[in-house]
């Protein structure tokens, strides 16, 4: 563990933010349609009946399709909203992705408070965004550690999804940081070793 990962952690924030800044609308959405495609194609889809999905910002890899579908399929959808009484994230069942939703505190898109809190500890399978993320697991989020608080919670299956843009050679890491199961790019899906699962 470096003892300067927050500063190099920061820096390489800046430098993802300004990669990411190269592509365009239509690149990321075609990125998108791979990504979307290539999670069809894997077990850990298809098995999970309940799954935490992110609400994407212009950044991050949309997703959204997915979850219109995974209701459709019978499963459980969820998002994050952040509690800020007691300043962490919980799972809420989504229903209607049109209407469930409310701008939350930090402007993302959150479930409203007519969405059920959902046990973290039902949930099969977690798509994680972030700024980057490396092949071993790790996961640059975007410095507040709420997002790690709340992985920290969940025991499923947990999946980061990225533009191949967004995968570093290695993530600096600090003591809060979670291990991700899987990192899914539009080229790949890349189960971290030793973590592998039937």
């Amino acid at each position: 563990m470096d003892p300067n990962a927050a500063e190099l952690k920061a820096q390489l924030r800046r430098k993802l933010r300004a990669e990411s800044d190269h592509h365009s609308a239509a690149v990321r959405a075609a990125a998108s349609t791979q990504i979307c495609q290539r999670l069809r194609e894997q077990t850990a889809w298809r098995e999970a009946r309940s799954i935490l999905f992110y609400f994407p910002r212009p950044d991050e890899p949309d997703i959204h399709c997915l979850f219109t579908e995974a209701r459709r399929a019978g499963k459980t959808a969820a998002l994050p909203r952040y509690s800020p009484d007691d300043g962490h994230y919980v799972a809420c069942e989504v229903r209607d992705i049109d209407r469930d939703l409310q701008t939350g505190a930090f402007g993302i898109h959150e479930p409203n408070q007519g969405c059920p809190i959902f046990d973290l500890k039902k949930l099969d399978l977690v798509l994680v965004p972030g700024i980057g993320f490396d092949f071993s697991g790790f996961r640059l989020g975007r410095g507040k550690g709420y997002y790690d608080r709340l992985l920290g919670q969940i025991p499923g299956y947990k999946c980061g999804v990225a533009f191949e843009w967004q995968i570093a050679f290695e993530i600096p890491v600090e003591r809060h940081d979670i291990v991700l199961d899987c990192i899914l790019t539009p080229m790949r899906w890349h189960e971290v070793t030793g973590r592998q699962r039937s």
